[in-house]
């Protein structure tokens, strides 16, 4: 038994946890079909290692928010996101992927 594979984008966002409702909300709004969050994102970037804190709250936090969408969808979620990048720090990623069930991420068969 073999899977088709359908080509979608995943856009990940990395942001303060105290910007993930705007995130969540830009993807509600374009009818991104879900998304997921990974809290407590540490790392190296351009101006400097950011750690986890455990111990502080998620808004202190670096969360990645996560979406899996059709082609269509992207611009308008990266116009969506563009007010809250212009003003905070943070990244986005936009990637090639594919998926066994498209219908999952909203496109139909």
């Amino acid at each position: 038994m073999s899977f088709a594979l359908h080509p979608m984008k995943e856009i990940r966002v990395i942001v303060a946890g105290e910007h993930r409702a705007f995130v969540t909300e830009v993807f509600d709004r374009v009818k991104a079909t879900g998304y997921t969050i990974i809290g407590n994102v540490s790392g190296k970037g351009h101006h400097s290692v950011r750690e986890a804190h455990f111990m502080f709250s998620e808004q202190e936090s670096l969360e990645m928010i996560m979406t899996v969408v059709p082609e269509d969808k992207v611009e308008p979620i990266l116009a969506g996101l563009r007010p809250l990048f212009e003003r905070h720090s943070g990244v986005m990623f936009v990637t090639d992927v594919a998926v066994s069930r498209q219908e999952y991420f909203g496109k139909k068969r």
